[in-house]
């Protein structure tokens, strides 16, 4: 059991002075996604998997409690690498299935609090496995993933759509030539569907979801000395057509003015004036195989819910 570092502290909040800085003096204004995921964030996110409206979560543990055997057989992985682990639970769907074949799992995320745990305790649930964490931002830690044996890089979570398109094709690029020949990777997405059962998966009849979305300037405000109040931002999450995401901002209900000492900033908003924190890009089949494809992967299953709302593809290095 051991954890590698390749992001500290100070690194982090270095990138995170850099993202906020480009960000709030962009117009539109944006976030990263990355920052809604404090401690605090993790465990409202925890909270948003469980509700009634947020079907991506229990949807994927279906499907890889259905196909985790047969996606096994097929691929054989010596090493399961997982980026954005946070707790690994429903890893653990696929580590049993994966068991005769695989030796080490590979867990990776950019914070060694959340990654810490769930090594011990995989670890211990696991006596025969080699547990590696590696502490690291997704796309930047790829070439720190640890080699012996062919592996198989999973990215659930629907966490792709996060990205946007450049990114992410410069992402898929970049995690084909960390793969040698016949590797492969598990991908996670979520499927273009009904806006009305989109929308409210992201504004929860709760406001869990407004709570994790405002909780970002709590960051701000611990990390960078901003004295934002969250209060007086509403949550608001917009399904774009034409990008085919979602998107989650927070709105100014008042005009204000927020100082950021860290940053040596004063930013002011409009009243009715958004900060975007998030994209989350629903796919077609066809667009993310090509998109796939163009990366340097060959695609080789694809399982979808019955639903058609969620879908795993497993895709091989060419």
């Amino acid at each position: 059991m051991t954890v590698d570092v390749y992001l500290t502290p100070e690194q982090l909040d270095e990138s995170l002075r850099a993202d906020a800085r480009r960000g709030l003096t962009s117009s539109p204004k944006w976030l990263s996604p990355t920052w809604l995921y404090d401690a605090r964030g993790g465990e409202l996110f925890d909270r948003i998997t469980r509700l009634p409206e947020y079907y991506p979560t229990r949807t994927e543990r279906a499907l890889l409690q259905k196909h985790s055997p047969e996606l096994a057989d097929e691929a054989r992985p010596e090493m399961l690498v997982e980026l954005g682990s946070g707790s690994s639970e429903k890893t653990e769907i696929l580590l049993d299935a994966l068991q005769p074949y695989i030796h080490t799992y590979v867990p990776q995320d950019v914070s060694e609090a959340a990654l810490q745990p769930a090594v011990t305790r995989l670890s211990a649930e696991y006596p025969d496995l080699t547990v590696r964490g590696v502490v690291g931002d997704f796309t930047g830690s790829l070439a720190h993933l640890p080699g012996g044996g062919r592996r198989m890089i999973a990215f659930l979570g629907g966490t792709i759509g996060n990205l946007a398109p450049a990114e992410r094709a410069a992402f898929l690029t970049d995690l084909a030539a960390v793969l040698e020949p016949g590797e492969w990777l598990l991908l996670g997405i979520g499927l273009v569907t009904d806006p009305d059962v989109l929308v409210p998966a992201y504004d929860d009849a709760a406001g869990v979801t407004a709570e994790f979305d405002r909780n970002v300037l709590n960051v701000l405000n611990n990390r960078l000395g901003a004295d934002f109040e969250p209060g007086k931002f509403r949550h608001v999450a917009v399904w774009d057509p034409i990008n085919e995401w979602i998107e989650m901002r927070l709105e100014a209900t008042e005009p204000m003015t927020v100082r950021i000492p860290g940053l040596d900033l004063e930013i002011s908003f409009a009243a009715g004036e958004q900060l975007r924190t998030e994209i989350s890009a629903k796919f077609r089949l066809d667009g993310m195989g090509r998109e796939l494809t163009e990366a340097g992967f060959v695609v080789r299953r694809e399982w979808i819910d019955p639903d058609g709302r969620f879908a795993l593809i497993g895709a091989s290095r060419a």
